[in-house]
């Protein structure tokens, strides 16, 4: 998220994502992505997003343009997130994965769209992948080879995206990553002040409502007991 307006329609779409179109997951319509995309900053994602599986499946560059401009940055990604492809015949090689790599670079300098490369974090760890292998395993989606989703070091990236040339692997792994980190505002995803809201004499009335309620209950002199219980409770309340 940019901003603060950002940060309350991710808070809707996430909220109407489980309350309206939940089936077996959370799902946002685009419709509503694009309804709600005011302070939103939108990424091209994975091999499972709409950009890559365009490539896989042959879709024309005009169609390419067209889907990637709807993107803010477009991603690309270490050859162990996507070489699920080539274990599965998808793909032939590692060279067809640096390719696919290319075209979206070449797609952002078309579009004059940032290219980043993300290591689609899911861990931070390599040794916490183990994690991930049994959650997946539980939903019976095993990998043949792991895909390694720790946080790399800028370095490690670097070496990743070697196979570009240093200029243009230094341009997706810091310039175009500080360049999304710089269209953000520094906010909180919660807000630091306490926000209750101020009712004229509230304090009053909710002691008024309680001790009439237990002079109801025990008549006109309280139990020490019950005064000392009443009093904790409405002084934790009301202050």
């Amino acid at each position: 998220v940019k901003n603060l307006v950002g940060l309350k329609n991710l808070y809707q779409l996430i909220s109407d994502s489980h309350l309206k179109y939940f089936y077996t997951r959370p799902r946002i319509p685009k419709s509503e992505l694009i309804r709600h995309r005011e302070g939103l900053i939108i990424g091209s994602a994975c091999s499972a997003g709409e950009l890559y599986e365009a490539i896989l499946n042959g879709k024309s560059d005009e169609e390419l343009l067209s889907i990637a401009s709807f993107y803010d940055y477009l991603e690309i990604m270490p050859m162990t997130n996507n070489h699920y492809l080539v274990e599965k015949g998808e793909l032939k090689s590692e060279k067809q994965l640096q390719d696919i790599n290319r075209k979206i670079i070449k797609i952002g300098e078309d579009l004059k769209i940032p290219v980043v490369a993300t290591g689609d974090v899911h861990y931070l760890d390599p040794e916490d992948g183990i994690y991930r292998e049994v959650l997946l395993s539980g939903k019976g989606m095993d990998e043949e080879t792991p895909a390694d989703l720790y946080l790399r070091t800028t370095e490690e990236m670097l070496e990743e995206f070697s196979y570009l040339g240093a200029e243009k692997a230094y341009e997706v792994v810091v310039t175009n990553t500080n360049k999304v980190a710089d269209m953000c505002e520094r906010i909180s995803p919660i807000s630091p002040e306490k926000c209750p809201p101020h009712i004229e004499g509230c304090e009053q009335t909710i002691k008024d409502i309680a001790y009439g309620k237990a002079h109801e209950l025990y008549g006109e002199e309280l139990p020490e007991i019950v005064k000392a219980r009443l009093d904790k409770e409405l002084d934790s309340i009301i202050k």
